[in-house]
């Protein structure tokens, strides 16, 4: 079951927040609930993917993103996700999540999220582009950024992003059935 009742905790705790600049990192403390665990009491792999949620969307609204959604009646999609797990995170475990958009081109969103542990290491991160969509399709980032009345500048794709950007193209779509 998708998390309502955190995400509602989320977007009032950070309604006052500082706004953030479209690079700004948002960062958030999470608690591993029981209804998170797998079979091997600990942090589901897909539930992982579930609370990123948690950082993305206060993340949105603190940016400016969340209004120009609503006043242009767009919506945000995910297109793609690459997540390396490093570390466990157990039953009741308290995390700090940073997300922060790290690029973005005329199509997509580049989005960084990771988890951390109490004690300072990163239990995982995860790349994920993401598509602005309106009853046309996809919006160009920059009718987007014209929506937000901002001027920011794309920022340089890190390495490894690009890197993630092109081995993705090479891959098939759609997939073989075979």
């Amino acid at each position: 079951m998708y998390p309502i009742m955190r995400m509602v905790k989320e977007l009032v705790k950070y309604r006052n927040a500082t706004p953030l600049p479209l690079t700004g990192t948002h960062v958030s403390q999470h608690r591993c609930w029981p209804s998170d665990i797998d079979l091997w009491m600990e942090l589901n792999n897909g539930r992982t993917l579930t609370l990123f949620d948690l950082g993305r969307i206060p993340l949105a609204r603190r940016n400016g993103l969340i209004g120009a959604l609503r006043a242009n009646q767009w919506g945000m999609t995910m297109a793609g996700v690459s997540v390396r797990y490093r570390r466990r995170i157990r039953t009741f475990e308290k995390i700090t999540m940073r997300s922060r958009a790290v690029f973005w081109d005329d199509r997509f969103v580049y989005l960084e999220q990771s988890m951390w542990k109490q004690n300072g290491e990163c239990a995982n991160q995860a790349l994920y582009r993401a598509a602005i969509t309106g009853s046309d399709g996809i919006v160009s980032l920059f009718a987007v950024m014209d929506a937000m009345e901002n001027a920011e500048p794309t920022p340089a794709a890190p390495d490894w992003v690009k890197n993630w950007i092109e081995a993705d193209a090479t891959r098939p779509w759609p997939p073989p059935k075979d």
